[in-house]
């Protein structure tokens, strides 16, 4: 784990040190603004976070295929993921257009699903809204229709409040959407959770618009790939 925070940490640096480059309608430079230096860190640091959460899954590739009824052929991933994608979107369309909800595609055909905590959760709570089950549905069903694959859920705060607290609510608030996904039919060996607290941060939390974005839940969704013959 402090392996892959200082990944982390690294590609939030270089997010911050890009900030130079942004420029106005005139052409002149101006700091970025939190908005952006999120959406940076995802391009940059999307694909390191990912492979942290990989490694971090304690799933024999065995039970995995056995459990999801058979993996996908490897030259089938890209479009398998590419659809699970597409439909995500258009079930998350409302939540996507208000800002609620991302849906990413990172390296290695691996999805990234991040819910905000004002949609998600209250302030310091790791309930979630009954407001929000009717979108975390739609979420399941998507899932469901692609059981071939597998669900790293973590959960991250800001800076506010202690160490030892963010991390046990990040842990709370990942470990609340897990029992949800499975409440709804989810296939237990495909879900994994866990907290980084306020380890990785998606933007400097300054600010209180930084701090929002800090604040968020993401679903890493991966394919289970069938064992090439040898």
């Amino acid at each position: 784990m402090k392996q892959a925070r200082l990944i982390v940490t690294l590609a939030v640096v270089t997010v911050f040190g890009l900030s130079a480059c942004a420029t106005d309608e005139f052409g002149n430079r101006r700091p970025l603004t939190d908005a952006e230096k999120g959406a940076i860190y995802g391009a940059v640091g999307g694909a390191v976070v990912g492979g942290a959460v990989s490694k971090k899954k304690d799933r024999t590739k065995g039970v995995l295929i056995g459990a999801v009824g058979g993996g996908i052929a490897g030259g089938a991933v890209g479009a398998y993921m590419d659809s699970q994608k597409k439909d995500l979107e258009k079930a998350l369309a409302p939540e996507r257009n208000a800002g609620a909800i991302q849906v990413e595609k990172l390296a290695q055909n691996t999805l990234r699903v991040t819910m905000t905590d004002q949609t998600a959760f209250a302030v310091d709570s790791a309930e979630i809204k009954p407001r929000f089950y009717s979108t975390m549905d739609k979420i399941a069903t998507v899932l469901n229709r692609y059981g071939k694959t597998t669900l790293t859920i973590v959960g991250h705060t800001d800076n506010t409040g202690s160490d030892q607290h963010n991390q046990a609510l990040s842990e709370n608030r990942a470990q609340a959407v897990h029992g949800y996904f499975q409440q709804k039919g989810v296939v237990a060996q495909r879900l994994e959770s866990y907290g980084q607290g306020e380890g990785a941060p998606r933007a400097s939390n300054a600010t209180a618009e930084g701090r929002q974005l800090n604040r968020r839940v993401e679903i890493y969704i991966e394919p289970v790939v069938a064992d090439q013959p040898g």
